[in-house]
């Protein structure tokens, strides 16, 4: 159908600073609407997200450049066009922006229209948006993984460790794998509340307290599983995001890089030293999933980690990969991680997007959807895990609406899929 009307607008996200809004109409007012997501802890090689650096407006962080650009170039090139597929719009936007990182337009400006183009075409065929994206007769509800405790660059405590995730998977419906997380997420607030930590949550709703310890926080969440009535690593295992990439300092004159803890000890560690804890971690602990357990820029590193841990848990690449399918194909091809972390505003259109998915599933790489700490009521992330049956998500911990919102619809699309849906229980995790 013709495009006949895109607009664009400044809106706010979780943390309270703008992002972008984009509204696409097609011939039979079929309409869409989607919203850009914004990270805190971002890979270098992410495209660009366009933001003003005007002190007098938002710090700086406005995205009038951005939406301008959607309002003028974007709209005077898709404006009574016809764009039989996804791929087709893409494609034209990222070549209205020419440059490899859609530093011109803007990657928030783009996606914006990318996915609104998306929904306005789910809309004209009168089909939900996952089945626009992948139309199969049967699909899979992802295991939830929930930040439960934050830390970081994503909260202001002594933890070092960025998230700590709780993933039930021992249940027969997403349904009842949300109620259990919700479950052990109330009972790790009257554990932490009666231990005297504070339970105000981070930027993902995890809870923030200072700990003695970054593992701590795995023997409190481990703690509250077994108060709430499951069996750690058998109902419900960890899965972590330590974030190492905020952690890493590259080395001078030829010497190593190492990963400073700037929170806890104030020490340092070598690859080789991080890999060892690693290593330790998993043997201890009911870990299913590793996230970045080493820094975008340590590939040698990684190199070590996959060795050591590829064959027995998900080891997944965010900042290395930064849902690139040019970079992910280096990876594959230097054995790097077996699991790819997917947001969409890294790469900045749903295209490619889906392209990165396919490249990782024709390579036997696991594909692990993600919100970003900057989130929205936008609930695409929920429709994307189920279309490519990822099997499971992170969208945060099991509070702030922007976050619950995205379980909300995929309790929705469950009870819409009947028996064409399938929960994915521990088998959604590499290596289980």
């Amino acid at each position: 159908m013709e495009i006949t009307h895109v607009h664009a607008r400044e809106v706010l996200d979780s943390r309270g600073n703008p992002t972008v809004e984009a509204d696409i109409t097609l011939s039979g007012q079929h309409h869409g609407r989607a919203i850009s997501p914004s990270g805190a802890s971002t890979g270098e090689k992410e495209a660009t997200e366009l933001r003003d650096a005007d002190p007098k407006r938002y710090q700086g962080k406005g995205v009038q450049k951005a939406v301008s650009n959607v309002n003028n170039q974007m709209r005077r090139r898709l404006v009574g066009q016809l764009f039989d597929t996804q791929a087709q719009l893409d494609e034209a936007l990222i070549a209205l922006d020419g440059t490899p990182n859609k530093s011109a337009l803007g990657a928030n400006g783009i996606l914006a229209v990318s996915i609104a183009f998306a929904k306005a075409q789910a809309a004209a065929r009168q089909v939900p948006l996952y089945r626009q994206l992948a139309d199969r007769s049967h699909y899979t509800l992802p295991v939830p993984c929930m930040n439960v405790i934050n830390g970081g660059r994503h909260a202001d405590n002594t933890v070092d460790f960025q998230e700590f995730m709780i993933a039930p998977h021992n249940a027969d419906s997403f349904a009842n794998a949300i109620r259990m997380g919700e479950e052990v997420f109330h009972t790790l607030k009257s554990l932490l509340k009666g231990k005297g930590y504070v339970t105000a949550v981070g930027d993902e709703g995890g809870f923030a307290p200072d700990l003695k310890a970054n593992d701590e926080a795995v023997e409190l969440i481990l703690e509250a599983i077994s108060q709430a009535g499951y069996r750690p690593g058998t109902d419900i295992s960890l899965c972590l995001d330590p974030a190492t990439s905020e952690l890493y300092e590259a080395g001078t004159n030829g010497a190593p890089g190492l990963y400073r803890f700037f929170k806890s000890t104030k020490k340092t560690m070598t690859s080789q030293e991080l890999n060892g804890l690693w290593e330790s971690w998993v043997s201890q602990y009911p870990i299913v999933l590793l996230e970045d357990g080493m820094g975008e820029n340590d590939w040698a590193g990684w190199h070590q980690h996959t060795a050591a841990l590829g064959s027995k848990i998900e080891l997944v690449g965010d900042d290395i990969f930064c849902t690139n399918p040019l970079i992910l194909q280096q990876g594959i091809d230097q054995h790097i991680a077996n699991s790819v972390l997917i947001k969409l505003n890294q790469i900045g259109t749903v295209t490619e997007t889906l392209r990165t998915m396919e490249l990782a599933y024709a390579n036997n790489y696991g594909c692990f959807v993600s919100h970003r700490s900057g989130e929205t009521e936008d609930t695409t992330i929920a429709d994307l895990t189920v279309a490519l049956n990822a099997g499971h998500l992170k969208t945060g911990s099991g509070c702030r609406s922007e976050r619950v919102s995205k379980f909300n619809q995929l309790l929705r699309i469950e009870e819409e899929l009947g028996s064409a849906g399938k929960f994915a229980g521990l088998k959604a995790f590499k290596n289980q």
